[in-house]
């Protein structure tokens, strides 16, 4: 259980990395774009995270899932 949940864990870790990554990635993509308008790219972002908040545990459920599935299999080799 401790090992599943320290991959849980890290799961979240390189999430946050990753939306970290995006929200620079969206600052330089609107410097770089002219026909992008500030916006449009809000209203995506406010999208996306309003559908991560709304199937949050969902989504942890799928990757526990995930994760069990993955370690069942591995323990079987």
């Amino acid at each position: 259980m401790k090992n599943m949940r320290k991959q849980i864990n890290k799961l979240k870790e390189k999430l946050r990395l990753a939306a970290t990554r995006l929200f620079c990635g969206t600052a330089a993509l609107l410097q770089d774009q002219e026909g992008i308008g500030t916006v449009e790219v809000v209203l995506l972002i406010l999208v996306a995270v309003g559908l991560v908040l709304i199937f949050r545990e969902r989504i942890e459920e799928l990757v526990t899932s995930v994760f069990d599935k993955i370690t069942s299999k591995a323990n079987s080799l």
